[in-house]
């Protein structure tokens, strides 16, 4: 059997994959319509796009020839999906556009796109490209986390190591916070945004904000995609709570809420005010 392509392979592919479906994202802004998948709980989560499509083709693609072993869990069932019949080692994790509805097409806050790779159901590299931000965040297991610049063009820059700032008064929430949080973070002199789950999850890295405070409205709590990018922000430094304490690093344990500060006074702090029933 072919040796397992390693992590550091993993993010050589598709970081320029994720800087080209920024550009793609950001080229059809505007000028897509929502296409709602049926069967979902609820419309943030059967909301659809063709950007979301194309998103997800280029990344797929890039890593199809080296990783079609692995397993694949996909927001999307697009083409290339198929080219990924598992049963090896890992599991690689692609939310093409995060926030289709609230971020991406009523634009309330920056969206994301995600791509995870998963091990023993720990994450072990992972990419969040904010396209709205031109900036891309990535990280290796151990590695610390480097940002990049994104062109109009999809070329990301030069990463550079990145590190939380622990500055300024802005928190970004999750679209469904409720509104007795809301009323905590204005009275305690907090600037309030919304965000999608991947932003949420990278926010202390982002100037100027202090937090990404989430509450999950699904079941199971936080998805394995709303949690790639907490490798990239903990490996930056940032500390991630829940309702427990620590935010989990297992992909598949339970958490309703999450908590990603650039502190662990922070991350305490906030996850009281998260703490309402």
């Amino acid at each position: 059997m072919p040796a397992v392509p390693s992590a550091d392979r993993f993010l050589e592919l598709v970081v320029p994959a994720a800087g080209e479906a920024a550009a793609l994202a950001r080229r059809l802004e505007g000028r897509v319509a929502n296409r709602p998948k049926h069967g979902e709980a609820s419309p943030a989560k059967s909301a659809l796009t063709e950007a979301d499509i194309a998103c997800q083709e280029v990344l797929l693609r890039a890593l199809a020839p080296e990783w079609a072993f692995a397993g694949l869990e996909a927001e999307e069932s697009t083409a290339t999906v198929a080219a990924f019949p598992g049963g090896g080692p890992g599991r690689i994790v692609i939310d093409p556009i995060d926030g289709t509805l609230r971020a991406y097409l009523e634009g309330r806050g920056p969206y994301a796109i995600l791509a995870g790779l998963e091990f023993g159901g720990r994450f072990e590299a992972a990419v969040v490209a904010l396209p709205r931000e031109g900036l891309l965040l990535a990280a290796r297991r151990g590695s610390g986390a480097r940002a990049a610049r994104i062109d109009a063009q999809g070329r990301v820059g030069t990463p550079a190591p990145c590190r939380v700032s622990g500055r300024g008064r802005r928190v970004l929430v999750s679209h469904e916070m409720p509104a007795e949080v809301r009323t905590r973070l204005r009275e305690a002199g907090l600037e309030i945004g919304e965000a999608c789950g991947g932003a949420l999850a990278v926010a202390p890295l982002l100037p100027g904000v202090r937090a990404g405070l989430r509450r999950a409205t699904t079941p199971g709590g936080v998805s394995i995609r709303g949690r790639i990018g907490l490798l990239v922000a903990r490996e930056a430094g940032a500390v991630a709570a829940g309702p427990a304490g620590a935010f989990p690093e297992q992909v598949d344990e339970p958490a309703a809420w999450l908590v990603s500060a650039a502190s662990a006074t922070d991350a305490e702090r906030f996850r009281k005010m998260l703490a309402v029933p």
